[in-house]
């Protein structure tokens, strides 16, 4: 008699529904996660605070030959070294500790965040940003990697997610503050990279070192790496970072293009999509599921923001289908760092982590390239944006596929 077996599960996960190993309640408790989140936002940080100066320092290098690209690196550099050396710093977490190298990457991102106030080569300020990227990929590891040894289940999940959020409402802020510190000069802003200063010491005070909960068996030590689950992982997140970064990089010419030139107007528009990106983030925290049949709904989501920005004919129907596509963005972000992480058993935590922050911020540093080319083939930033929506759509359309077929009754009519 031909039959069906129940559906397939999906790939076995090393998370389960165990007790956190520290507290999840108390001073100590929201301090641990306070400071997570404060180092979370560093890279964020380095990638917007200078923006609104770069004329200022474009004026103040007009003399030094190619400083017309050279001023430009300056704000993207910390994002490429970040994606180069993140694999590295993983592979460090894992061997050294989390703690250690978070506490000493903090201390040298104010060391290097602060150079440029005391250097007057325009080739030794991006060295100096450059060494940025390498403190913020340290950061970013382990502040990720920390999260995901201290909680577990739909704890992880919540702070994840609130990791999502808190980049993205520290994008506004940052931007703002820079743009009000750089009134008083270029290098007025470059002040700001010293917070970190002050958060190295509560660090090393008030973190638990998660290595005195963990007790592996031999089996786990020598267990393989992941590499087949992360690669997928990875290559998802790459090109969901050039989702995740389009709004924020493009807005501005999309609403230049539509005839909107008034900065406070610009700035108010990226404020309310940075406002969607943190709603679609509270929204992912607050559902009750695995985050695997969330993945395409979301690109659907943003496929669909896509669609409307590049049909949008004024300023208002631009907005509408950036908020459309920052929702979805904001559920995008913590259901791909959810599902590695889930995939990572703690000796491999570091490394998968690592592997993660460097697909997310190499897809980070392209976005604008990829746009740009796809502008040139296609005719315009909007059509752009709609060929980069189609990609989004198909993507959606084949993880929904894959995951429809793990549920369905496989038939054995024809086992012996």
């Amino acid at each position: 008699m031909p039959g069906s077996v129940p559906p397939q599960p999906s790939p076995p996960t090393v998370d389960a529904a165990a007790m956190p190993p520290v507290p999840v309640s108390g001073p100590a408790h929201r301090l641990r996660v306070t400071l997570l989140m404060a180092g979370s936002c560093l890279p964020i940080l380095g990638a917007v605070l200078i923006a609104p100066v770069l004329p200022k320092m474009q004026d103040h290098f007009e003399t030094v030959p190619g400083a017309k690209a050279l001023v430009p690196l300056a704000l993207t550099i910390p994002a490429l070294a970040l994606a180069v050396l993140a694999p590295f710093a993983g592979v460090i977490v894992d061997r050294l500790g989390r703690k250690p190298l978070l506490v000493v990457a903090t201390s040298l991102y104010a060391v290097f965040g602060t150079a440029p106030l005391w250097l007057d080569s325009l080739g030794g300020i991006i060295a100096s940003r450059a060494l940025v990227g390498v403190a913020e990929a340290a950061v970013m590891t382990c502040c990720t990697t920390l999260i995901g040894d201290y909680y577990t289940g739909g704890r992880r999940v919540k702070y994840l997610a609130l990791q999502t959020m808190c980049a993205s409402a520290s994008a506004t802020v940052f931007f703002v503050l820079g743009g009000a510190a750089g009134s008083a000069g270029w290098r007025v802003p470059f002040w700001v990279y010293a917070v970190s200063l002050a958060l190295a010491p509560l660090m090393a005070t008030l973190l638990p070192d998660p290595a005195t909960h963990a007790d592996p068996s031999p089996a786990d030590t020598q267990r393989p790496f992941p590499v087949r689950q992360m690669a997928g992982v990875c290559a998802l997140t790459f090109f969901g970072a050039m989702v995740f970064y389009t709004v924020p990089v493009e807005m501005s010419y999309l609403l230049d293009d539509l005839g909107v030139e008034n900065s406070g107007a610009i700035g108010v528009a990226t404020a309310i999509a940075s406002a969607a990106t943190a709603a679609g983030a509270l929204a992912f925290a607050r559902l009750k599921r695995s985050p695997d049949p969330v993945l395409p709904a979301a690109l659907a989501v943003c496929a669909v923001g896509f669609g409307a920005m590049f049909l949008a004919g004024n300023a208002p129907l631009l907005v509408v289908g950036a908020v459309i596509n920052c929702v979805g963005t904001g559920i995008l972000l913590p259901v791909l760092l959810t599902t590695a992480m889930s995939r990572l058993a703690y000796e491999d935590r570091g490394r998968g982590t690592g592997l993660w922050t460097a697909a997310f911020f190499g897809g980070e540093f392209l976005c604008p390239l990829v746009l740009l080319a796809g502008e040139a083939a296609v005719g315009s930033l909007a059509a752009a944006v709609g060929l980069l929506g189609l990609a989004t759509a198909l993507v959606a359309t084949g993880l929904w596929a894959t995951t429809r077929r793990r549920t369905q009754p496989v038939d054995l009519t024809a086992t012996p």
